[in-house]
């Protein structure tokens, strides 16, 4: 398996939302999407669920908790939150999602911007690895990849999920 199909994967997505969102009574979210992969993602669901508000992104760069180790990548985009988050129901959207740590940076972010009333979860792909207790609430796939595989979107258009499968060393004679 070296690609999955994401159309399949955001349709799974969509679906699932939309229960959610019955089920909870919520009828305008606001969605935001991470930087980079993550608001790739938004932006489909946003448009196949048409919704009213318009659409968020976050840069968390400067949220992360590894910022100190990695540094600040040279083309860090501002966050853009057109609407405030007080009191809103907010569906979060990253792509992979796999130790908690980006999704935890991007809840820090938007608790600075105000007080959402619900936070929804939507990814795309779940994998094990988690290092917090963070889990989505609706995802396309959950995956059961070895810690050495990666799983990396690319896009944005057409996004497509490659699965990355670790080199062997070569061996020296």
């Amino acid at each position: 398996m070296n690609q999955l199909n994401v159309a399949d994967l955001l349709e799974k997505v969509v679906t699932g939302l939309k229960s959610h969102l019955q089920r909870s009574g919520i009828n305008n979210p606001l969605m935001i999407g991470i930087h980079t992969g993550g608001a790739w993602v938004a932006r489909q669901l946003h448009r196949e669920l048409r919704l009213e508000e318009p659409l968020g992104t976050l840069n968390i760069s400067f949220y992360r908790d590894d910022f100190t180790r990695i540094g600040v990548h040279p083309q860090v985009k501002p966050s853009r939150l057109p609407v405030t988050v007080e009191n809103r129901h907010i569906i979060l959207v990253d792509d992979v999602l796999q130790t908690g740590r980006t999704i935890r940076a991007a809840l820090n972010e938007i608790f600075d911007y105000g007080r959402p009333a619900s936070v929804t979860l939507a990814v795309l792909v779940d994998r094990p690895g988690r290092e917090l207790p963070i889990e989505p609430t609706v995802s396309g796939t959950h995956l059961e990849l070895d810690t050495r595989q990666q799983i990396k979107l690319e896009g944005p258009e057409p996004l497509h999920l490659t699965l990355l499968e670790p080199e062997l060393p070569v061996e020296q004679e």
